[in-house]
């Protein structure tokens, strides 16, 4: 288990957790999102890829259409 922030808030996550797995767990579309992790935004084809581990600082911004 390792402690990680998430958008302001401390949370739990398994070991070897990517950011693709936390997309899964919150239900969230990867195609509506940007990514920061540990200050540097995350290319889509780099979700998988990129674990996640004690002390990370995770943001995810939400893009809203509107007119």
């Amino acid at each position: 288990m390792a402690k990680i922030q998430l958008n302001g808030k401390k949370v739990i996550i398994k070991s070897n957790f990517s950011i693709s797995d936390l997309l899964k767990k919150y239900n969230l579309d990867n195609k509506k999102i940007a990514i920061e992790h540990n200050g540097i935004i995350i290319q889509r084809a780099n979700y998988r890829k990129k674990y996640l581990k004690e002390n990370d600082k995770v943001e995810i911004v939400h893009f809203i259409g509107g007119g």
